[in-house]
């Protein structure tokens, strides 16, 4: 018998891969959708919000555009932080007692000395901007939560993920929809870039998806866990990589709307702790991911 999920942010970038994931037959897991629309910053909205009692959920939803974060703080802290509050409260009301896993962010460890690459969960947090701090808020709201209620409490710090459907606003998306502008005719072959030579740790979504269901399945309760690559590849080599595997010749120019000068010019993260508990490792290239995403702006492309 499948056991019942319940998702936060399905309509999202992540939340749309996931129900495909629980859409194949081999899942075992089942989506339990929503009773009716809810936000998470009206208590009221998430009274009724479960029918049956999920046995687990996943807190993906948020606000995680950081130029955002910058311009309303105080409405991030009340999407992330007050946000959860309003879940977990709710989940208690109704009397839940199954697996919590709150998805986080890499972007709570700040900037990290270049001697203390690869990242690990024992580096402290020093979180930069208000997004981060709002999910490092909510980070310690759901563990304390764990072990106030007696509930398997989890946190995922999932570090840069890429795949089809991202938004245009994320570097590899705007990127892959440039170049996909260019090979059919709508744009000059001039590629509008930000600062580009810094290296991330990108994983693709797919990869980032599995370690939720392996954290729900295997994690230890009360414990954080980097979701990583455990390899940092430049910005500059992907979106050459996806000109290459386009065909397509093009200038790299940068923007001054894009330059957001990145007083973290290394990343890497490792993914030991999380390989030990669940047995989890990569398995999707990049070269898999890339190609998806030129094929899925493609399209996307053709129907703007």
């Amino acid at each position: 018998m499948k056991k019942r999920l319940f998702v936060t942010g399905l309509s999202g970038f992540v939340g749309h891969h996931i129900q495909s994931r629980l859409a194949l037959p081999d899942s075992s897991w089942e989506l339990l959708p929503a009773a009716s629309p809810y936000d998470l910053t009206d208590p009221h909205s998430l009274i009724d919000l479960w029918p049956q009692l999920p046995d687990a959920v996943i807190h993906l939803a948020g606000q995680t555009f950081v130029p955002e974060a910058f311009r309303d703080p105080a409405r991030t802290l009340e999407i992330n932080l007050l946000g959860t509050l309003n879940l977990l409260q709710a989940l208690k009301a109704r009397g839940f007692a199954g697996t919590f896993l709150y998805v986080s962010s890499g972007d709570v460890y700040g900037q990290v000395s270049e001697s203390h690459l690869p990242i690990t969960e024992q580096q402290a947090p020093c979180p930069r901007n208000p997004y981060a701090v709002s999910k490092l808020s909510a980070e310690f709201l759901s563990l304390q939560w764990g072990l106030s209620e007696s509930w398997p409490v989890l946190v995922a710090r999932p570090f840069n993920h890429i795949g089809s459907g991202q938004n245009q606003s994320f570097v590899i998306a705007s990127a892959a929809r440039q170049i996909n502008r260019i090979k059919q005719g709508l744009q000059a072959p001039q590629l509008e870039v930000g600062d580009i030579d810094v290296t991330r740790d990108f994983l693709d979504v797919g990869d980032v998806i599995s370690a939720y269901f392996a954290l729900l399945e295997k994690g230890t309760a009360g414990q954080v866990y980097n979701i990583c690559s455990g390899r940092e590849q430049s910005i500059r080599s992907l979106i050459e990589q996806l000109g290459d595997l386009a065909e397509v010749e093009m200038q790299l120019v940068q923007d001054p709307a894009r330059m957001r000068r990145a007083d973290q010019r290394r990343v890497c993260g490792s993914h030991a702790r999380l390989t030990q508990t669940t047995g989890w490792t990569p398995q999707i290239t990049t070269q898999q991911s890339l190609r998806a995403i030129l094929s899925d702006w493609e399209t996307r492309v053709r129907q703007e």
